[in-house]
């Protein structure tokens, strides 16, 4: 019986609530994951799991042995990282995790140079719009938009983020003018859903804060859905600088109220990345962190490119 597999079968099937979930984690079928998992039981003789048609859960043995499992589980990537940053070439797998806009915008564009640089680094980019579990999901990396709140995480703040009004020309041809931010009552707005309460628009000027409530036109929780539907003139939409700057800079999109600070959430929020703490960060990870950190502004700068004030 392989030991270490049967633990992180048991630990992903704990995590997951099922065979199912966690066989496509580790690309076995449901049999193959009950199996192992039975091995275990008899090996240990106790039950760790009980079965019914309906869900798994764990008997209080399970429970013991997934809460030591996991500790254990964890500081065996962790020596395998450590070890990893000793080699004098960045080589291996890098299974990185990031916001959507952020990995389409920027990471993405960034691939062909840094694989160019580091050619033995293979860099998985998976996105998403909730933040990764690093442990439990087995990323080395997450672009988040605010600081890790998880214990044993190390972060890293690439840059300050500046969230942007946008539209597009011929939007702005026949909208109504937008001088103030109480005028963006009377446009289309394209909101990014947060939850099932109202959006709020929060806008900054001369330290004083005014929020607005936004009556949508069309939302969504995807900002490439939302950029899309700006570019093709359904309304103003508030997104990060980065994500746009190329569409402000051939003319697709405007910026409006450049002298106004706006966000949907805080003024403080930025990239950061986020990652395992260890006693030495391994290398293939620290070169793709120095690469990202000195390249990103080629896909974040704006232009001067805004709406005249009527």
């Amino acid at each position: 019986m392989d030991k270490l597999r049967a633990m992180e079968l048991l630990v992903a099937t704990a995590e997951t609530g099922s065979f199912s979930a966690a066989g496509r984690r580790f690309n076995l079928s449901p049999a193959s994951v009950s199996r192992h998992v039975s091995d275990l039981e008899a090996h240990l003789g106790v039950t760790l799991v009980h079965r019914s048609t309906r869900n798994l859960t764990l008997a209080e043995a399970g429970e013991t042995f997934v809460a030591r499992a996991e500790g254990i589980l964890a500081s065996i990537r962790a020596a395998e990282a450590d070890t990893a940053s000793l080699q004098d070439v960045p080589r291996g797998v890098l299974r990185v995790h990031s916001r959507t806009m952020f990995g389409i915008a920027v990471l993405a564009k960034l691939q062909s140079d840094f694989a160019a640089l580091y050619p033995e680094v293979t860099v998985e980019l998976h996105l998403s719009e909730r933040p990764a579990r690093l442990r439990e999901d087995g990323f080395d990396l997450d672009f988040r938009i605010a600081p890790p709140q998880e214990a044993g995480l190390m972060r890293r703040r690439l840059f300050a983020s500046e969230r942007v009004l946008i539209a597009s020309p011929e939007y702005l041809a026949q909208a109504p003018t937008l001088t103030a931010p109480s005028d963006i009552r009377h446009h289309a707005c394209l909101p990014y859903i947060l939850g099932p309460d109202t959006a709020y628009w929060r806008f900054m000027k001369g330290g004083e804060i005014e929020e607005i409530a936004i009556s949508a036109a069309f939302a969504s929780n995807n900002g490439q859905v939302i950029l899309e539907a700006a570019r093709r003139g359904h309304g103003i939409a508030l997104l990060d600088e980065y994500t746009v700057a190329e569409d402000l800079r051939e003319g697709r999109l405007v910026r409006l109220l450049p002298d106004v600070r706006v966000t949907n959430a805080t003024f403080e929020e930025g990239i950061f990345a986020t990652f395992l703490e260890t006693v030495q960060v391994p290398t293939k990870l620290r070169v793709y962190l120095d690469f990202v950190a000195a390249s990103w502004q080629r896909f974040a700068g704006l232009t001067d490119n805004v709406a005249p004030r009527h």
